[in-house]
């Protein structure tokens, strides 16, 4: 099995972890891997994969709150900080055809 076998293999394992009893958590989590999956580093997919142990609530509290987004801007953050903030800006970032079909 070569390397582009394996991560893709690892994607598709992110993609089905990332199917989620919270269907707001499940299409954020589910975009993120489609569209940013080949761009983490293995640090930060160590991280992404840490944060989908957690609950969903907690993992979606997480996502959502907006009112710490701002003070993340420009700090040194922590690896999991990090890609809170990398899912949030890539939920907040989506091309225009998802959004359009997501309001569909």
């Amino acid at each position: 099995m070569n390397a582009e076998n394996l991560r893709d293999a690892e994607q598709r394992r992110f993609a089905w972890r990332c199917r989620r009893g919270l269907l707001e958590l499940d299409i954020v989590l589910q975009d993120f891997v489609q569209h940013h999956y080949d761009a983490l580093t293995l640090e930060e997919l160590q991280v992404f994969d840490a944060l989908l142990a957690l609950p969903d609530n907690d993992f979606w509290i997480l996502i959502n709150n907006t009112s710490a987004m701002g003070k993340a801007l420009g700090a040194q953050e922590s690896a999991r900080s990090a890609m809170i903030y990398k899912i949030k800006t890539a939920r907040l970032n989506k091309p225009e055809s998802s959004k359009l079909q997501e309001a569909e």
